[in-house]
């Protein structure tokens, strides 16, 4: 299993502050709003990620993110010319997903809760067809959204639609198998000019291989897309690390707990950081070691 990590976009909607900048390279609380989607795969224990950006910002991946080894993964980069949407992602992704599985997150998503992770590996496993992963809102009209039947079978998928025929929205997360792209290369662009990523799951669900994952109460997900929103999720962010003592996305810490890195390497990493609030909870990690 591959991941993709889907960082592009012009970012209009938080304009001034993404007039120079990718809006993943911006600040989630203390830390940059890539590292988010970057553990959600580290969770599920993926380890081989490709970063997905623009060619004004691909260089400023590469000097944040380096090859990974920091963390004990590794990563890779592609550069996307235009915005041409989600599935066309996909599209020039075909050589570097091969005859791999793979789970492509958006670079403004964030997933955070008990179990969530469980959700996740379970649907990493497997090696044919897709998932989706859907969560309940209260206006699901703002989202794609599942028409969901007997026995939790998705029956359509509809985006943004006037009378939504359910609150199960689709959140920035899918798994694939190496059929995507070969999939995507028939899609036709949308009005919006895109290959659209629910035009890519249809075609999954009319081969009957579309598996809905339903993120029960407790999980938290988050889209960063706007600046009320980006400071909503700084926000909870925040509360939950100062209540617990813990960190929410911290990708050396997730490779720690999972064995990618040794105490003596996060040590190294903490140091660096030791006058930051979450350079000192790395210490205390390694020193309650």
């Amino acid at each position: 299993m591959k991941g993709i990590v889907l960082s592009g976009g012009a970012g209009t909607r938080l304009y001034p502050a993404t007039k120079a900048m990718s809006k993943q390279l911006l600040p989630i609380y203390d830390k940059p709003m890539i590292y988010y989607p970057i553990s959600v795969l580290m969770m599920a224990g993926i380890r081989d990620m490709l970063i997905i950006s623009s060619p004004e910002s691909i260089d400023d991946f590469k000097q944040l993110l380096g090859s990974g080894e920091q963390w004990g993964v590794q990563f890779s980069y592609l550069v996307q010319n235009k915005p041409e949407g989600i599935a066309h992602a996909v599209l020039i992704s075909k050589e570097y997903i091969g005859q791999d599985s793979f789970t492509l997150i958006l670079g403004d998503n964030i997933f955070w809760g008990h179990g969530f992770s469980d959700i996740l590996r379970v649907a990493v496993q497997q090696k044919q067809g897709s998932s989706i992963f859907l969560y309940w809102v209260s206006k699901p009209e703002r989202y794609g959204v599942a028409c969901i039947g007997e026995g939790n079978k998705v029956l359509d998928i509809e985006e943004k639609p006037k009378q939504p025929k359910s609150h199960w929205a689709v959140t920035g997360l899918y798994c694939y198998d190496h059929h995507a792209p070969e999939y995507a290369a028939q899609l036709k662009p949308s009005s919006r000019g895109e290959l659209e990523i629910t035009d890519l799951s249809r075609c999954y669900l009319q081969k009957g291989q579309l598996n809905a994952r339903f993120m029960e109460e407790g999980i938290a997900w988050l889209d960063t897309g706007t600046h009320e929103s980006m400071l909503q999720a700084s926000m909870f962010v925040q509360a939950i690390q100062e209540r617990q003592g813990l960190l929410i996305a911290s990708p050396e810490e997730i490779a720690y707990r999972l064995g990618y890195i040794s105490a003596q390497q996060l040590l190294k990493q903490a140091e660096i950081m030791k006058s930051t609030n979450y350079g000192k909870i790395l210490l205390r990690l390694v020193n309650e070691s």
